[in-house]
């Protein structure tokens, strides 16, 4: 796609890069058309990640100066991450800048790319952002090569997003630079880095079957396509164990190491800075991989004991204590409402979510409501895997199933716009409808104490309408969460 004349200005802006990014989403059409064939995506996602590189000015031999701490896995990578940019952001007099590139985004698509754990500016996102579009603009590729990359075509949105990241990165001189693997690891865009100082695997389950696969094994071999020779790797105790063989497999045909970590008893010491009980284990990988990438970089000189009894380093509890990610077991009070709010999606996190709201809850004598939204996945089977994680212990006084849309009039927050579902099926709200039906067979409760809306704010005035005091569990989705806390702030954009 080319820009229109307007947008080849000098002044071009924040917004102006945000409605360019938009563009490049694929149509819910297209994302079915894709399904439906089966097709998987393969080595070409590689090598045209590499041509893009190429195309911006860099060779992917470049990005070995960024020092990548590469994160894949089902359940808790997002997590890891962010407690592992926790912990090296208190090395950051060492290790000068540190940067976070991590997905999908809540309020704004610069939280995708951090710097110091602090989004980049919206002056910094639409400077590097029209260098990387211009550049694309003036530069060609072989089309016999890639056939998919003719003059003026674009890579799709995460993929430039992930090419803005190391053009980002590179430019503002970060010399450590943690990646989350947005989908798998073997095919994924950010896979294209060939040194990492350490790689890691959070919780394996089934998630994104279309593209990894339908078990456990198939998504353990793409999720380990991440590891590099050199480059120690480590994930959770207790995978699954069949995917647990496949990684130490894929470990060995890269000729590295595949360490088991435990969890580390004196983090159940100290207070996470993300809620929930589950996180242990995800603080315990990121305390396993910052602690490696320091020794990769000879800041550390002392590997870490992989014993549930070793010794953490004050720094790591302060910066796992430190730690912020919105949207993960995130507790906001206001006025007589208090939201629980994780962005939960699979199985194994709605249950972990759940879990966590009943056991925070169920001993509050305040009115309980479920605000819950799942566009494309199966939301009937995560809406029964929460009602069983948590009845009987917490009953739901009502029940609300929204859209993502985030405004009554019908409009998106502009970073929020979401191309990869059917307008048809959300306007119409058969999600939701449905939801609504399954809702009533689990609790065999009356229709008016289940809604339906159109909007998150619609929903939120619901909500707040009720006029006494509860507790409401915001989860099913991080799209949802996205939308939820930009409506709670009340600043239509």
């Amino acid at each position: 796609m080319r820009l229109p004349l307007s947008l080849k200005m000098a002044n071009r802006n924040y917004q102006d890069a945000v409605q360019a990014l938009n563009s490049l989403q694929s149509n819910y059409a297209n994302i079915m058309a894709i399904r439906a064939s089966g097709d998987r995506k393969n080595m070409m996602n590689i090598w045209e990640m590499q041509e893009w590189s190429r195309r911006i000015g860099y060779s992917v031999s470049d990005f070995n100066k960024l020092n990548v701490i590469h994160i894949t896995g089902t359940k808790g990578k997002g997590s890891t991450a962010a407690f592992t940019q926790g912990i090296l952001n208190q090395y950051k007099d060492t290790l000068s800048k540190v940067g976070l590139y991590t997905s999908p985004h809540l309020r704004s698509v610069r939280e995708r790319i951090r710097i110091n754990g602090e989004p980049i500016t919206e002056e910094l996102f639409s400077k590097y952002f029209f260098e990387v579009w211009d550049r694309l603009d003036e530069t060609s590729s072989n089309e016999d090569k890639f056939p998919h990359m003719t003059e003026g075509q674009k890579p799709g949105y995460f993929k430039y997003l992930t090419l803005l990241s190391f053009h980002v990165f590179m430019q503002e001189g970060c010399g450590t630079c943690i990646y989350e693997v947005g989908v798998g690891g073997e095919f994924d865009s950010t896979n294209i880095i060939e040194k990492p100082t350490v790689c890691g695997v959070s919780a394996l389950g089934i998630d994104h079957t279309f593209m990894l696969g339908n078990t456990i094994e198939e998504i353990a071999w793409n999720k380990g396509g991440i590891f590099k020779e050199g480059a120690p790797a480590f994930t959770v105790k207790s995978q699954p164990k069949t995917g647990s063989q496949v990684l130490q497999e894929r470990a060995a045909e890269r000729h590295t190491t595949l360490s088991e970590v435990p969890i580390f008893e004196h983090l159940k010491t100290i207070k996470l800075g993300i809620a929930g009980d589950f996180q242990i284990k995800n603080a315990s990988l990121a305390t396993a991989l910052a602690h490696q990438h320091l020794v990769s970089l000879d800041i550390l000189k002392e590997p870490l004991e992989l014993a549930s009894s070793a010794k953490i380093p004050d720094l790591f509890r302060k910066g796992l204590e430190q730690t912020v990610w919105e949207g993960r077991c995130q507790i906001i009070r206001s006025n007589n409402i208090t939201w629980y709010i994780d962005g939960a999606h699979t199985k194994e996190s709605i249950e972990a979510a759940s879990g966590w709201f009943r056991d925070v809850t169920a001993t509050f004598n305040r009115k309980k409501v479920l605000l819950f939204n799942q566009q494309s996945r199966d939301a009937k089977a995560l809406l029964g895997y929460l009602y069983e994680t948590i009845s009987p212990a917490v009953e739901f006084d009502a029940a609300i199933f929204t859209t993502n849309v985030t405004w009554k009039t019908g409009n998106y927050s502009a970073d929020l716009v979401s191309l990869n579902t059917s307008k048809e099926q959300v306007d119409k709200l058969e999600v939701q409808q449905n939801l609504q039906k399954e809702w009533i067979l689990l609790n065999e409760t009356e229709h008016r104490n289940v809604e339906v809306t159109s909007s998150i704010e619609a929903a939120l005035d619901l909500i707040k309408n009720m006029g006494e005091p509860v507790d409401v569990f915001v989860t099913g989705s991080l799209h949802l969460v996205g939308g939820f806390l930009v409506v709670l702030d009340g600043k239509p954009t």
